[in-house]
């Protein structure tokens, strides 16, 4: 982990989006009136002719987007989570997944790290909606260079992508140098033996901060990356559960209908292993510091050691 870094995903989305402007001018940038906070306006700085603003009016974005896309363009369609797989969910759907169209969806803002913006912009379910659609591929980075590496990786693929992106500031651990992204394969960033804790986004950092109070214990914990919810990395996740015989999962989203709920979906289908889903239970979540928000809904390192221990008791 590069000692002390923290850069919000968001701000990685932007920056990406501004290199591969530089390599590539088939792609246009859209945002519904939120430049400044998904960070596409660093891209209408540069690209000004490429960048369009629809205004508040986020399915409409959206039938722009497929527009462009179905001219043979690419477009990143960019806001908040909330509006962009809640209040847009039929037109995405619709008019890009039915028709398989090259839109890549820059989702920012998800999850309880919003903070103070509350529950109504605390999204909590887009991953859930976003997996339901058929084709769609379904993306959280944990850190910097995950996000810059997915975004590239998302222009590449033929085909419409979600991805979601954080506004705090998050740990940076993964070496540039060194990095590999592939759609679909998680990374295993810790071996271990007694259990696997999987997780995508935020958590990352702290369920390897979890790790390191379990080896504390004598408890030997493996964790993955699963930066791709939809494809699911099936063979990492079976060989998880063959060797290590218990898994745990942890994210910044309902346990109902996200990573956890596709982890299950495969294991209980082909290899029936205990699995601890940890996350956003069934509640509207609230207003609040981010940093304060995570530690209450039990989503920092310690949060995660101190559930993954009441079970391991049991």
């Amino acid at each position: 982990m590069m000692e002390g870094k923290k850069i919000a995903t968001r701000e990685s989305y932007g920056r990406a989006l501004v290199k591969l402007g530089a390599e590539h001018d088939d792609f246009l940038v859209l945002d519904a009136d939120l430049a400044g906070s998904t960070k596409t306006a660093v891209f209408r700085k540069e690209f000004p002719n490429r960048h369009i603003n629809c205004g508040i009016a986020e399915q409409n974005m959206m039938g722009v987007a497929a527009g462009i896309a179905a001219s043979g363009k690419v477009a990143f369609a960019s806001s908040f989570a909330m509006f962009a797989a809640g209040r847009a969910f039929e037109q995405i759907r619709n008019a890009i997944g039915y028709p398989h169209l090259n839109v890549k969806i820059g989702a920012t803002h998800a999850g309880i790290s919003v903070g103070e913006d509350g529950a109504t912009h605390q999204c909590n379910e887009d991953i859930a909606l976003m997996r339901t659609i058929p084709g769609m591929i379904v993306m959280v980075p944990a850190d910097d260079i995950e996000a810059e590496a997915m975004v590239r990786a998302a222009y590449f693929h033929d085909g419409p992508v979600y991805m979601r992106f954080s506004r705090l500031a998050t740990p940076v651990f993964h070496d540039p140098e060194t990095y590999r992204f592939e759609i679909g394969k998680g990374i295993v960033m810790r071996d271990g033996t007694d259990l696997t804790i999987i997780a995508a986004g935020l958590p990352v950092a702290s369920s390897m901060e979890a790790a390191e109070m379990l080896a504390a214990d004598g408890i030997s914990a493996r964790i993955i990356d699963m930066h791709t919810i939809k494809p699911l990395d099936r063979e990492l996740v079976l060989q998880a559960a063959r060797e290590t015989k218990r898994i745990v999962t942890v994210e910044e989203h309902s346990v109902i209908g996200g990573l956890g709920s596709a982890v299950c979906d495969l294991l209980s289908g082909e290899l029936p292993t205990p699995v601890q889903t940890i996350g956003i239970e069934d509640v509207y979540t609230e207003s609040g510091p981010a940093n304060e928000l995570i530690e209450k809904y039990g989503l920092d390192g310690a949060g995660v050691y101190r559930r993954i221990k009441e079970r391991w008791k049991r």
